[in-house]
């Protein structure tokens, strides 16, 4: 899932949108109040019919230009997603708790015995130019990923399971064998084979399939390799939803206007402006109401909070903000995280430590009104039983630290602790850049590792804009040894595309026997057993818990202001296909 609206399919994306929910200038006033304001929010504006016409902005908060990928196969950043939302649409359709229904653009049909999916696009679903959706468009959305040629990075194992996406991925056969269109290309049903049935199919954002299509027709004729940088998903692209690409100010802004061939009717509004703000200026953009709807940075929200003309719209999205510790590097070439066994952060110990000394608790009440809280897991509440509330997370400790560090040999010397085997310790922490307090509440940490003798420096010596960040994270940058950072989730529980050894967001790199048992254990045919998928989820987490390789820290309300006069609004998920054509200004 993506963090404004649901994702289909493979996993994750890379998000800033945890690390902003943190920032903002700091408050401590009203810290319960806040959290409790906000439990009483609701997910949606009222619903009522509503006039043709009217333009509707909307602030998009970062302090970086968005990327303007402008295709789901190809694009990872939760920015983009925010900015195409308004065209970019799902095959499918869910109930509030994610299930696949027959609702959306395509239905679906899960055969457990003949191990198939069929999926039947919708006649007059349309491409933005008028075509009609079509089955080799949901096959070529699979090519796309999977070219060996391509830049994407949403080839997973989980992909695998479908059966000739290896051979197709490793350029061993020209088609994937196993994604059949049984009234040909320009037909709208395609089956897919799998080569074992998975529990979590029958929920949206599984993996094990993709979600979304790719216009074939529009961009057959740039190659795999192009694709990404082609003007066809940069500057005109298609899709099926409910507006159409009008203009672009590239990292800055873009304008939607409606598809009039969209299959649910014609959107309401005349035209969407997705704008980028800074996450400095959004308390006061929405004090002075220049856009229809805005994300308030938690930490404003004292600010924001007795505006009037606002209704005030709100959830906890799935997603989380994390510590990561880099174990290991990425082989391209075998598909593989690769673990260091001698890697500077393949201490357990040194890990735990790291996690104790984190004042998580304090940083959240003091900086973001309570709107954010500490997180014990990296299965969050809302996957109900799956998440395990007997878990005991990393509680602010420097004692336990400290005793923790002095039993593993990292003695001090002088003011700063050494490794065990007597070489110096310098941390290399990578952290992206927000708004005004980013800087002090990493500072903060970084103090607190001071205070049980870890020397802890920022890598590059400063917080890093969050293009770059992602850069070094992803190429295993040398001078990475840990990284803050967030993930924005897919609505199916299952983590393994996230944290698995083949999986290219396993940003840390740690691979271990028993954590690939596990991962396959959630997912396979015996988890269609709940009691058992369960206990296999809370295994897990239990796991990682004490490894510590990837840390839970925070996760926060999301809170929208959202102009009053406008309506039809909604953050279930059961609302997002055709959301953007029903919401409009109210008579």
């Amino acid at each position: 899932m993506k963090v404004i609206k649901s994702l289909g399919s493979v996993g994750v994306l890379t998000a800033a949108a945890l690390t902003l929910a943190a920032c903002g200038n700091s408050s401590n006033s009203n810290n319960n109040s806040a959290a409790k304001e906000a439990k009483k929010f609701s997910d949606h504006t009222k619903t009522a019919s509503v006039k043709k016409g009217g333009n509707l902005s909307v602030a998009v908060e970062t302090d970086t230009p968005f990327t303007g990928i402008f295709n789901e196969e190809l694009s990872d950043s939760a920015t983009d997603s925010e900015v195409m939302q308004y065209g970019s649409e799902g095959l499918f359709a869910t109930d509030d708790n994610y299930k696949i229904n027959n609702k959306g653009a395509a239905t679906f049909k899960l055969d457990r015995k003949a191990k198939t999916i069929t999926i039947e696009v919708k006649k007059g679903v349309k491409w933005s130019d008028g075509k009609q959706v079509t089955a080799k468009d949901v096959e070529y959305a699979y090519e796309i990923i999977a070219n060996k040629n391509s830049t994407s990075d949403r080839y997973t194992e989980s992909l695998q399971d479908i059966v000739g996406m290896e051979a197709y991925h490793s350029g061993k056969a020209s088609s994937i064998s196993g994604i059949k269109m049984p009234d040909g290309e320009n037909g709208r049903k395609v089956v897919i084979s799998f080569k074992e049935m998975k529990p979590g199919m029958k929920f949206s954002g599984n993996g094990y399939f993709w979600e979304y299509a790719a216009p074939y027709h529009y961009l057959k004729d740039v190659p795999f390799s192009k694709l990404q940088s082609s003007d066809k998903v940069r500057k005109n692209p298609l899709f099926y939803g409910p507006y159409k690409l009008q203009k672009l100010v590239r990292g800055q802004s873009a304008t939607w206007v409606p598809n009039k061939y969209y299959w649910k009717g014609t959107p309401k509004l005349s035209k969407i402006t997705a704008s980028v703000i800074s996450p400095n200026s959004a308390s006061q953009a929405i004090k002075s109401h220049k856009y229809d709807i805005a994300a308030v940075v938690n930490s404003q929200w004292s600010q924001v909070k007795n505006t009037k003309k606002v209704n005030f719209v709100a959830n906890i999205p799935l997603s989380y903000s994390y510590l990561a510790f880099k174990v290991g590097k990425w082989n391209a070439k075998s598909g593989k995280n690769v673990m260091n066994q001698n890697a500077k952060m393949n201490n357990k110990s040194l890990r735990q430590a790291i996690a104790y000394a984190m004042n998580v608790d304090e940083v959240e009440k003091h900086y973001t009104s309570g709107l954010s809280f500490h997180i014990k897991t990296l299965i969050p509440q809302q996957f109900g039983k799956y998440y395990d509330s007997s878990a005991k997370g990393y509680n602010y400790n420097l004692k336990k630290a400290e005793k923790i560090l002095d039993k593993a040999g990292y003695k001090k010397k002088g003011k700063w602790r050494v490794q065990p085997n007597g070489k110096p310790l310098t941390i290399h922490l990578a952290a992206m850049s927000g708004s005004s307090t980013q800087e002090p509440i990493i500072q903060n940490y970084i103090q607190q590792w001071k205070k049980i003798g870890l020397h802890v420096v920022l890598t590059s010596g400063r917080l890093i804009e969050f293009n770059s960040f992602y850069d070094k994270v992803q190429n295993d940058d040398a001078n990475v040894d840990m990284f803050i950072a967030a993930w924005s989730l897919s609505s199916e529980a299952s983590p393994n595309d996230l944290y698995n050894e083949k999986a290219p967001f396993n940003y840390s790199r740690f691979v271990t026997k028993k954590n690939n048992q596990l991962l396959s254990d959630i997912d396979s045919e015996k988890a269609f057993n709940e009691s058992y998928r369960t206990k296999k989820f809370h295994e897990w987490q239990q796991y990682m818990n004490d490894e510590a390789y990837v840390v839970p820290l925070y996760n926060s309300y999301s809170i929208n202001a959202v102009n009053s006069k406008l309506a039809n609004y909604s953050l279930k998920p059961s609302a997002s296909v055709g959301l953007w054509a029903k919401v409009g200004f109210t008579k």
